[in-house]
């Protein structure tokens, strides 16, 4: 079932000096709006390692606290991680195709257990046909609203780690995959995997990487991959009008520390115009607010009270 949560109405939009009437950036301001700042976001990128360094010391440090604070920190280091891979995948994280594809799969998407490259390829076709035959992601968006007790489900498998290990196991057995590029891919990624284990060993904390980087992203990370992917496009459905494919809603710093970093959350501007990098995308929600794009009671107001309509059946 799709389309069960588009709205009944839509604010009708109108042309600005920024944006069209369908909601494109125009002219100069489009190009403003794809400016990549490549000092900034390699300092960004420095920065989240130095805060997932930081946050593992404080775990060492005092484990009686820290362990457990760590744990569901590092289940947001996972979503920053992921959300920068995102926007390599988009080649908008360096202005330098080369250097913006070697992070994005070195120290980005190989250190999360994802291929940037292959999620590239899955990604851009969720852009090309958002809820059309070739959607990569429609398993997750369908079917809403759900009821209380399937939401609950859900999250539940989410949060024990049964969602994970499955993909996980999905994942590892591409090492006997008869496509050689899936099987030089997938022991690269281990490679990386490897690395971070002999360099908790090495500093005498084997069990940081168990417990503080792969258990989170078995389990706190697949909470918050749901979470937001269902605030994204759940129980919408295919159209031209980006509003009917993808949700919008305020966000708040909460959400934007932790569900949804990096700008990640303003995602129907993402859906408007792909090639935007994350640092744009606030200004270019202001545009479409401005040009009556987005409108109350289109854009939910939090979180919470979206993921109280997916539930709602």
């Amino acid at each position: 079932m799709l389309g069960a949560m588009v709205p009944a109405s839509l604010p009708i939009a109108h042309a600005t000096e920024n944006v069209s009437q369908d909601a494109r950036p125009l002219g100069t301001n489009r190009q403003l709006l794809r400016r990549i700042s490549s000092l900034r976001n390699a300092w960004t990128l420095v920065f989240l390692y130095l805060q997932t360094i930081v946050i593992m010391w404080g775990a060492i440090t005092y484990p009686l606290f820290g362990i457990p604070i760590a744990f569901v920190l590092m289940g947001r280091a996972h979503a920053q991680f992921a959300s920068l891979m995102h926007e390599s995948a988009h080649r908008v994280l360096f202005a330098n195709k080369r250097i913006n594809d070697t992070v994005g799969r070195w120290l980005l998407g190989f250190v999360v257990f994802t291929s940037t490259d292959a999620y590239r390829r899955v990604h851009m076709a969720h852009h090309r046909q958002e809820f059309g035959p070739d959607e990569p992601d429609i398993a997750l968006y369908a079917n809403y609203p759900v009821t209380l007790a399937s939401f609950q489900r859900k999250l539940v498998r989410d949060a024990t780690g049964q969602t994970g290990i499955r993909l996980l196991r999905q994942q590892l057995r591409g090492v006997t995959s008869p496509d050689a590029r899936v099987r030089h891919t997938l022991w690269k990624m281990i490679g990386v995997q490897a690395l971070l284990f002999g360099i908790c060993l090495a500093l005498g904390h084997w069990w940081i990487y168990p417990v503080l980087w792969v258990l989170p992203f078995l389990t706190m990370w697949r909470v918050i991959n749901r979470l937001r992917s269902i605030a994204e496009h759940g129980g919408l459905r295919a159209d031209s009008d980006r509003r009917i494919t993808t949700h919008s809603v305020r966000q708040n710093w909460l959400a934007r520390f932790y569900l949804v970093p990096y700008n990640i959350g303003f995602h129907l501007a993402h859906h408007v115009d792909a090639g935007l990098p994350f640092r744009s995308l606030p200004r270019f929600h202001r545009q479409l607010l401005s040009a009556g794009y987005v409108a109350e009671p289109y854009e939910y107001t939090s979180y919470r009270q979206l993921w109280v309509a997916l539930r709602a059946a």
